[in-house]
């Protein structure tokens, strides 16, 4: 029998110039995917001085307790012109309400609004809020002086 005499491809600089290549190219787009899906997916929430906002942490947490004490809930939905209608069941006769919407990106400026009441009983907002992702800051007050404040997203 003969020997097999197949040609044996030798490896070369140039083999291994290419794999150091492919190696750091697979690596800088990793690099370059992550760093623009946490530039673009999370604009986060930077307090001024945390110090400060962790010496009022219980003062807020007390806040929530009484304002959750008091029962009151909302629902958000939007109008077909852009406005939005809150069903707010709870609160006492008489009750304004504002909210500041804000874009969790940061994208788009934040929208004020306030919000009056509707003969269907509902809150309807005095501003169109844009088409996207919106977190509505919610704030509550009755003649009385009582404040109840929380968050609802709006698609």
């Amino acid at each position: 029998m003969a020997p097999d005499k197949r040609a044996v491809k030798r490896f070369t600089g140039w083999h291994m110039t290419w794999i150091l290549l492919a190696a750091f190219a697979v690596v800088l787009g990793v690099n370059v995917l992550m760093a623009t899906l946490a530039n673009t997916t999370f604009g986060g929430i930077v307090v001024e001085n945390s110090y400060v906002a962790s010496q009022k942490f219980n003062t807020w947490l007390d806040e929530a307790r009484r304002e959750k004490a008091l029962g009151w809930q909302v629902k958000v939905s939007r109008r077909g012109d852009g406005r939005l209608d809150l069903a707010l069941t709870g609160a006492p006769e008489g009750a304004r309400v504002e909210a500041d919407a804000w874009h969790p990106l940061g994208r788009l400026p934040d929208v004020p609004m306030t919000f009056a009441k509707a003969p269907g009983g509902d809150y309807v907002g005095s501003a169109v809020l844009p088409e996207g992702r919106w977190t509505l800051r919610i704030r509550v007050k009755t003649p009385e002086g009582q404040v109840w404040r929380i968050e609802r997203s709006v698609l």
